[in-house]
């Protein structure tokens, strides 16, 4: 309450308060029948007994008929409730305030929805008023959630650890390879500023200038057209440090966590666990595995490698093919034969992969179309070694290992939703799983010309030091000093050791990604210039935060987001500007048929 002419705020009193002359400030959140209203702010409710005197005849009026979401001032004196009337459920149930005097601050027209969280919205509609729907308790408390932790990082990192916070520019120039970047263009003709995807190259230059220890809660931004649940401008917590190694920066992100989380969320155990690239694809299908539950992928191949079933014969001739399943739990009680149908086209659809079921019966025999290949010998054994109980259902897949893999990975998400769906608790929603994923492949074919490579992380990525010397023979085989950090199944960080040396860094532009070096020509002089070893990594704080207080969307955690389509709904942008206004600039719009059509409307 310091700086402001309220005594209290609306979620503050108590029943040590009785007596006390209070004034508060706040939105109504309800009246009834001209008895008592509920007044709302930031951090609670206070219930307002309105005066039926005559002598108040004039606070009785204003407060009646002021129309829900106005906002007032309201001065009285602090009362218990009558016995019988406590509301436990609200932190001020045990009082009232009886007004003495109020005004109208502000009137409240027809809302375009109830400000309340149970009332169902569409997106669209929250993001058009997003100022009224910040007024709600879920995005209020997110949006304080998400303060308090970017405060205590910054205590962690400047106080505790000796980190200098540097903004760095937002506009700069191209960068190969990554996100599609935004575009901004300059009085220069033909010349365009770029927005940054993040502060990568500039971190490295602070480490060449000596900082030593950086860090930024920096902005980001990404050209990346219409996807789910992303952001055309995003936030990251942007860390960098000189003579560091892969472990110091896990203990140090770690540390971080640790000192920043939610005492409300329960305590997070360190240090994480940690597994190769390899290791998740193998056991999980992907390098993001949510480590909840298991369901674990299992590969089969040697159980099955004796049978005459041709589809399996056939995978294992291939040099990467592997006979890979993964177990149900009570998939039979829980799942439909429709269930196990989209389950199989979902595989066939999105990864061109044939998916073959077995159940175990009650009776504990097998039933598919693989058990008349099989004797009872290699049942039993797939049984085993499936650990299969009754009513299990497993799915089995057949071909290249990391097509099989990322199948059943895909799978193993989409039945456990299933089985939670038909009411099977699997991933508990309080649990928080960090995970670091490490010694991923430093380069990946182009998935648009696989003869080409390109960075699996960034081109500043160094190779693993043990791989060192097959950079320059066999680069598909160098391993890199990448790691990424996983929470429940969701990448929240990714960073590196960087590449220090300005003659390799130039090789790995030149030779392997066939880049154009030049565009970093400014960045490879500095590595000439005496740079020190260095690595870092970048939180995504939007992401962070929406698992955290388990958000639907990271819409949820940001003030203004954009659409889906990158739009801002509420101001209407990105929106049209008059060719006077591109003059200085150089551009005329050739606009489409139905764009000239738009802009005359």
């Amino acid at each position: 309450n310091s700086f402001v002419t309220r005594t209290n705020t609306c979620g503050e009193l108590r029943s040590a308060h009785v007596g006390q002359k209070v004034t508060l400030y706040g939105w109504v959140q309800y009246q009834r029948q001209g008895l008592f209203l509920v007044l709302r702010d930031f951090q609670g409710l206070t219930q307002i007994i309105i005066p039926q005197d005559e002598a108040h005849s004039q606070v009785k009026e204003l407060l009646s008929n002021a129309p829900v979401e106005s906002v007032v001032r309201v001065t009285g004196i602090v009362s218990p409730r009558p016995p019988g009337q406590e509301n436990p459920k609200m932190p001020t149930g045990d009082i009232e305030v009886r007004a003495e005097t109020a005004e109208i601050l502000n009137s409240c027209k027809k809302l375009p929805f109830e400000i309340k969280d149970f009332i169902k919205k569409s997106e669209a509609l929250r993001m058009q008023y997003r100022y009224l729907d910040l007024r709600s308790f879920r995005l209020q408390s997110n949006l304080r959630l998400r303060s308090r932790m970017v405060m205590r990082m910054r205590d962690y990192l400047c106080n505790l650890h000796g980190f200098v916070d540097v903004e760095t520019p937002t506009l700069f120039k191209r960068t190969p390879g990554g996100a599609k970047e935004f575009l901004v263009p300059s009085r220069e003709a033909g010349k365009f500023y770029s927005l940054p995807q993040s502060p990568q190259q500039f971190k490295q230059l602070l480490m060449v200038g000596g900082l030593d220890r950086y860090f930024q809660v920096a902005r980001c931004y990404r050209d990346e057209g219409s996807r789910p649940d992303r952001q055309p401008e995003f936030t990251q917590i942007d860390i960098e440090m000189s003579f560091v190694d892969q472990a110091g920066i896990q203990r140090l992100i770690e540390g971080l966590l640790q000192h920043s989380w939610p005492e409300e969320r329960g305590l997070i155990m360190t240090p994480f666990p940690s597994m190769t690239y390899e290791e998740a694809l193998a056991e999980y299908g992907t390098d993001k595995p949510d480590t909840r539950f298991g369901m674990k992928i299992m590969d089969i191949s040697d159980v099955l490698r004796g049978s005459d079933i041709h589809f399996v014969q056939n995978a294992l001739s291939y040099p990467h093919g592997s006979i890979r399943a993964i177990c149900i739990p009570q998939g039979m009680r829980y799942l439909t034969n429709k269930d196990l149908e989209a389950l199989k086209e979902s595989a066939k659809s999105q990864f061109n992969q044939e998916i073959v079921e077995i159940i175990r019966r009650p009776d504990g025999s097998l039933k598919s179309l693989l058990t008349k290949f099989l004797g009872e010998k290699e049942q039993s054994e797939l049984i085993q070694a499936l650990n299969m109980q009754e009513d299990d259902v497993v799915l089995l897949a057949a071909g290249e290992h990391k097509q099989v893999c990322s199948a059943l990975g895909a799978l193993r998400l989409l039945s456990a939703s299933l089985l939670e769906a038909a009411g099977l608790a699997l991933r508990d929603p309080t649990a928080f799983h960090f995970l670091w994923v490490v010694d991923f492949p430093l380069f990946l074919p182009k998935a648009e010309n696989p003869t080409e490579l390109e960075s699996a992380h960034h081109p500043f990525t160094a190779p693993h030091p043990s791989d060192a010397s097959l950079l320059y023979s066999d680069p598909t085989k160098v391993r890199s000093q990448h790691y990424d950090l996983v929470l429940n199944g969701n990448e929240v960080g990714g960073g590196s050791i960087r590449i220090h040396s300005a003659e390799q860094q130039r090789f790995v532009l030149e030779q392997v990604l066939k880049e154009d070096s030049e565009v970093l020509s400014h960045l490879i002089e500095a590595l000439e210039f005496g740079a020190p070893p260095h690595g870092g990594i970048a939180l995504g704080l939007d992401r962070l935060i929406s698992l955290i207080v388990d958000a639907p969307s990271i819409r949820d955690v940001i003030a203004f987001p954009k659409s889906f389509r990158g739009r801002d709904l509420m101001g209407n942008a990105p929106d049209y500007v008059t060719p006077e206004d591109l003059e200085p600039y150089h551009i005329q719009v050739s606009w489409p048929l139905e764009g000239k059509e738009a802009k005359k409307n």
